[in-house]
């Protein structure tokens, strides 16, 4: 079986790529048990409570990532540099994760040969 990775890059509203990946993410659950989640640079976002979508016309999908644990995703990282760079700390993001910093994430996804992108 593939082991997958999702990487989430990109803020979560102006357009529909955090719900998309996150529908992707929950929907492959179903088939592999080997899946990883990554949020960096600003796919940090997508995990900050309290968010008002509604005001520039969008659904609020971010509570949402608190099914991963429903679906057995556990393996949830976070990268230190960009939370660092954006003022945020992991304990304050909606769902529990593992802040690695650049290096060492760069390397816990290379041990996924397939990445998907959001």
């Amino acid at each position: 079986m593939n082991k997958i990775a999702f990487v989430f890059r990109t803020a979560p509203h102006g357009r529909a790529t955090g719900r998309e990946g996150l529908d992707a993410l929950l929907a492959t659950s179903a088939f592999s048990e080997d899946l990883a989640v990554f949020f960096v640079e600003d796919g940090l976002y997508q995990l900050l409570p309290e968010q008002a979508p509604a005001q520039v016309l969008s659904r609020d999908h971010a509570p949402s990532f608190k099914l991963l644990p429903l679906y057995d995703i556990e393996q949830i990282y976070f990268c230190q540099d960009s939370l660092t760079a954006r003022g945020l700390a992991a304990d304050s993001l909606l769902i529990p994760g593992q802040p690695l910093a650049a290096k060492a994430l760069a390397d816990t996804l290379a041990q996924y040969p397939v990445r998907l992108m959001f």
